[in-house]
């Protein structure tokens, strides 16, 4: 009898939540973006409901939207990923802890040191988000008047990819022998210099840290642009996917893993998992008025705002009740921006009612009962379409806590997702194999 399909679940957290008006909802802690303690313990349900991993995301600009949206964002203020994961390390065990992080703005030795720190800190539990940042903002933060093109920030991140894992093997396994007889603390032939001089980056190396427990942290990925697919193909273990209808997911899914065994991967070793806002009730009609309660809460600035970021251009021009007028090519996410316009001409949605979805949040949304949800999550599981789902809380600990105790065990009891951690790994518990040393045997 075959083994039923198991689902992976991580939790997406900016640090807490997607939504725009999460703080403002009745019984939201308003304050749980910049909070550890809270952060803490949203970690530790999640290890409780046996969640696959934290998925932290993160931003390198504020001042990306007018003041009139911005004063009304809770993500101003948010810890820096490589600081807050190895704090929640020490308070959990087995989940997973990802962190994102800029192959535009940062160093490949900085990124290499500081993930393989994580992942020893943590016993292996590490994964690094690689992002080339389509933010515009972000670059004049880092000494640059103009963003790097969509293009080139693909390639580079293509090399950094390269150059950051080969940082990782520098070291032999067993290198570090610290016999203390013979005063030897490491093996000079176990160790290798990268001596890296390519297109973008050059970079001698060794790393100045131990192989990572898990040899790599675990490689995630989110572009859905062709680039960004083609990247993922290449070095993704678990890809962020854009959510949306059905056969789109699974267009997706079946292009991912068609380039993946083209690139000579095991398309197996590569787990996809849509991103989903989740709103639970008691029944689908209460689901329905917390998701309408909370939409109602996102002030039209915000909306507008968060349009133009998705758009790449400046949406408050646009006339608010007509219908979304054409949009130039820009230097920003594509992907991101076919979506909604592609969802705009087929839904016939005016310019206010694009505000809206994208204040609230613009991608897939699950709103149902646990058995619904459940319903759901095994269809697109079956279907081909997912390896599981990056979950998305509407706020919290509400709807984290409502996830966790009424999904978790529908979930469980279908027998389609784990009652216990398959290890203590990232890997072993996403079922991905520990990368060879491509220096040494």
């Amino acid at each position: 009898m075959a083994e039923t399909r198991q689902l992976k679940l991580g939790a997406f957290m900016r640090p807490v939540s997607i939504h725009t008006a999460w703080w403002r909802y009745p019984g939201a802690w308003p304050d749980a973006n910049f909070n550890f303690q809270a952060i803490r313990h949203f970690a530790q349900t999640l290890e409780r409901g046996r969640f696959d991993a934290f998925f932290m995301a993160d931003h390198l600009a504020v001042l990306n939207m007018p003041m009139a949206a911005l004063k009304r964002s809770a993500t101003v203020t948010s810890f820096e990923p490589l600081t807050l994961l190895p704090a929640l390390a020490t308070a959990t065990e087995h989940l997973g802890l990802i962190a994102t992080a800029s192959t535009t703005f940062d160093a490949p030795y900085h990124i290499a040191r500081r993930f393989a720190s994580l992942d020893h800190i943590s016993g292996g539990r590490a994964g690094w988000n690689i992002v080339t940042t389509s933010n515009p903002d972000a670059a004049l933060n880092f000494g640059l008047e103009e963003h790097v093109e969509h293009d080139a920030r693909y390639r580079r991140a293509r090399e950094f990819y390269d150059v950051v894992t080969g940082l990782w093997d520098s070291w032999a396994d067993d290198a570090f022998i610290r016999d203390v007889d013979s005063g030897v603390y490491f093996d000079p032939d176990k160790l290798h210099v990268l001596d890296h001089k390519g297109e973008h980056l050059s970079v001698r190396g060794p790393l100045n840290i131990a192989r990572p427990v898990q040899g790599w942290p675990v490689i995630v990925q989110a572009g859905a642009s062709d680039a960004g697919r083609q990247l993922a193909a290449e070095t993704a273990e678990m890809v962020f996917a854009p959510g949306g209808r059905l056969a789109d997911a699974q267009a997706y899914y079946a292009d991912l893993k068609t380039r993946a065994r083209a690139a000579g991967r095991d398309p197996d070793h590569l787990k996809v998992l849509p991103g989903a806002l989740v709103v639970v009730g008691e029944t689908v009609a209460e689901a329905q008025a917390i998701k309408a309660k909370l939409d109602s809460l996102v002030h039209l600035d915000s909306g507008i705002a968060s349009l133009s970021i998705m758009l790449g251009c400046d949406a408050s021009a646009f006339e608010l009740d007509a219908p979304l007028p054409d949009i130039p090519e820009t230097n920003q996410s594509q992907s991101g921006r076919a979506r909604i316009v592609e969802r705009a001409r087929r839904e016939n949605l005016t310019v206010r009612q694009l505000a809206e979805i994208a204040g609230s949040y613009g991608g897939a949304a699950i709103v149902g009962t646990p058995k619904t949800i459940a319903d759901t999550m095994e269809e697109w599981l079956h279907a081909d379409a997912c390896d599981g789902f990056n979950v998305m809380f509407p706020w919290v600990p509400g709807g984290l806590e409502a996830f966790v105790d009424r999904v978790v065990p529908e979930l469980q009891r279908r027998g389609i997702f784990r009652r216990e951690y398959e290890g203590r790994t990232l890997r072993q518990n996403l079922g991905l194999p520990r990368p060879p040393n491509r220096f040494f045997e």
